[in-house]
């Protein structure tokens, strides 16, 4: 396991833009996470399935058509009925600004738009990892 944490990056939906996913999970793997990629047109259960089989300490959603305010929350529901609700989730794409404030609302940690510089999703994500193990190792 690496140092710095497991981290999923999934691509929910119908939307089959992905280099921007693949541009954030290559920036994460450079530097000392470990990454597990799920692929495009992922379900919101087959998301929540993949980070919970691997044991991952962050989900980062890659969501550029539009139906983050659907999928974010379905994503959410999938992880509160399997007893996940500590993955911390970040999420990246065209999200309108009244979207972003809506999404925290609900329990996304962060939200990445184009031309976020890579150092920054790093160090979020960075913090995000390091406070769920935080929050982990309190458990009794």
């Amino acid at each position: 396991m690496s140092e710095r944490g497991r981290v999923l990056i999934g691509k929910p939906g119908l939307d089959g833009h992905d280099r921007g996913a693949k541009v954030i999970a290559r920036a994460l793997r450079d530097a000392g996470f470990e990454v597990i990629y799920t692929g495009l047109h992922q379900t919101p259960a087959m998301i929540a399935a993949a980070a919970i089989q691997e044991d991952v300490d962050c989900i980062g959603l890659s969501i550029l058509s539009g139906a983050h305010n659907h999928l974010v929350p379905e994503i959410l529901r999938e992880l509160k009925e399997r007893g996940a609700t500590d993955i911390p989730i970040f999420l990246g794409g065209i999200i309108p600004e009244a979207d972003v404030v809506a999404l925290k609302a609900q329990g996304v940690l962060e939200v990445f738009t184009p031309g976020t510089p890579l150092d920054a999703v790093v160090v979020a994500v960075g913090k995000a990892c390091a406070g769920r193990a935080q929050t982990i190792e309190a458990l009794p």
